[in-house]
């Protein structure tokens, strides 16, 4: 996936997931950015709530793109590493896990809908991390989900158990934008 930076808009080429709204080619204009994540992965959110992402060579382009149309770089509260935290290989405390469902309650998730979340992907996710041999650690996040989604590093057959992916991808950008945050 590759991006360029014109005046007033970002361009997205081979962009890798099917159900984005910038796949496989796209023209996202300034004003459809509602912010931004520039730290860490780049990250761009739209107004309608779709998380974007961009590769790590990309941030200054993202931070001087923003700074020309005052868009907001914001730093949010990470729901899907929050969520995927089970499925990492490493082993929680019982306090660090209720630390983990506090801040998602602090988001508006309640304790049901945090385990049917989980439910819905364990076994995605077990076949993401674990079966693949990945064995990540530290940190899974929303990028992670998708990459599964999209069939990376699991078999075909396990994206097809949640249902159609495009609503797949609209479920997971709106519990996504449960960690939506004020401007730093």
């Amino acid at each position: 996936m590759t991006v360029t930076f014109g005046p007033d808009h970002i361009v997205f080429a081979a962009y890798e997931f099917p159900w984005a709204s910038v796949h496989p080619h796209g023209i996202l204009p300034a004003s459809a950015v509602r912010d931004v994540s520039v730290s860490g992965r780049p990250e761009i959110r739209t107004v309608v709530g779709e998380t974007l992402f961009l590769s790590h060579g990309d941030s200054s382009g993202l931070a001087e793109f923003c700074l020309r149309h005052g868009i907001p770089d914001v730093v949010r509260f990470d729901v899907w590493g929050n969520l995927l935290e089970p499925f990492l290989d490493t082993a929680f405390s019982a306090e660090a896990s209720a630390a983990t469902c506090a801040r998602l309650h602090s988001a508006g998730l309640s304790q049901d809908l945090i385990d049917s979340i989980r439910e819905r992907i364990a076994s995605l996710m077990r076949a993401y991390n674990f079966d693949s041999m990945l064995w990540e650690w530290a940190d899974l996040g929303l990028y992670d989900l998708l990459s599964a989604v999209n069939s990376r590093l699991v078999p075909a057959s396990l994206p097809a158990e949640l249902g159609d992916t495009a609503e797949v991808y609209r479920w997971a950008m709106e519990i996504a934008d449960y960690g939506r945050a004020k401007a730093s």
